[in-house]
């Protein structure tokens, strides 16, 4: 595709969580987080702060050379979920977020809950494309730029989908969905994802 694309660094970080942020204000895992669009001017950027510096700290921030695309990967070792839930996370990144805000510990808890344990995987946390820029293939590319080491790793891939849209994006590279959805508490559905490496 001739997309260029490079590991971030801290340096990046404020790209990096401007990106998501623009990306998911209208999402609609993000609009049931954040129920008013004035809340969720002031708090989602926090919540993309804190996703992001969790990746900078566990995994990689993959972003494209100009800085119009980014995508944030853990690598989950079998049993890898039980780690944290030892340290509480989705109630740390509540406290950071919106102390007041149930639904930001919520839905970390339920997406930890249907979160596959039984294998190591490359997982895709989020992925991010300026709204101007969409359409272009920049998300497949930070995709299929780690896809190609599973490939070679023998590595499967897990995400999940948080619109019908982009489900079928996944579903183009390969990805599968799980047939257990989550469905939020009087909110959106998403959809678990796998994706077994390609011989």
């Amino acid at each position: 595709m001739g997309v260029a694309i490079r590991a971030a660094g801290e340096g990046d970080r404020e790209l990096v969580v401007r990106l998501l942020d623009e990306s998911f204000q209208d999402d609609p895992v993000s609009t049931w987080v954040f129920p008013g669009a004035e809340q969720r001017r002031t708090f989602h950027p926090r919540l993309m702060g804190a996703f992001t510096d969790i990746v900078f700290a566990e995994g990689r921030v993959d972003l494209t050379e100009d800085g119009a695309a980014c995508a944030l990967w853990l690598d989950v070792p079998a049993g890898g979920e039980d780690e944290h839930a030892e340290d509480d996370g989705p109630a740390q990144v509540r406290e950071a977020v919106e102390p007041a805000n149930e639904r930001v510990e919520t839905v970390g808890r339920l997406t930890a809950a249907i979160h596959p344990s039984d294998r190591a995987h490359a997982y895709l946390w989020m992925i991010g494309v300026a709204p101007e820029r969409q359409g272009e293939g920049l998300g497949t590319a930070l995709i299929a730029h780690v896809l190609d080491r599973c490939d070679r790793e023998g590595l499967p891939a897990y995400l999940e989908a948080s619109n019908a849209r982009s489900r079928v994006l996944y579903e183009r590279l390969g990805f599968e969905f799980t047939g257990r959805a989550l469905d939020l508490p009087d909110g959106p559905t998403m959809w678990p994802m796998w994706r077994e490496p390609r011989g």
